[in-house]
């Protein structure tokens, strides 16, 4: 059981990839999903999962991305991205999902960040994001 705290969590798109193509971890994957009551993720993530659908030319499932919902910030993140990078170099889709997530963290405290990318993961670490 997630802890009330840990109720909402940022997902990267490696983890629902991964939950797309069945790899060998996505049991696991879907389990941690399945513990938080609310996903979220910068809109990103739509474009970055269907292009790997289309590049492994697997038929995309909607259904994949319904229980997540969007962050539209409203303003630039260069305080968010500034913080990233001071905490660890992330290229630029990954940079851009821990900035989100950063924001999305003002106002929702406790948010967790679930990554498969190991680089993103102890960055999004040092930040203070639950993994």
């Amino acid at each position: 059981m997630t802890p009330p705290e840990l109720a909402e969590a940022y997902v990267d798109s490696s983890a629902l990839i991964a939950v797309g193509f069945g790899e060998a971890n996505a049991a696991l994957v879907s389990r941690r999903l399945a513990n938080f009551g609310r996903l979220t993720s910068s809109n990103l993530l739509e474009a970055e999962v269907r292009a790997a659908f289309a590049r492994e030319g697997h038929e995309f499932d909607p259904g994949l991305l319904a229980p997540v919902r969007w962050i539209f910030p409203n303003r630039p993140l260069v305080a968010e991205i500034t913080a990233v990078l001071q905490a660890g170099y992330l290229r630029g889709a990954d940079l851009w999902h821990v900035a989100n997530a950063l924001y999305a963290a003002r106002t929702m405290p406790g948010l967790a960040f679930i990554t498969l990318d190991q680089r993103q993961q102890a960055v999004a670490s040092g930040l203070g994001f639950q993994i």
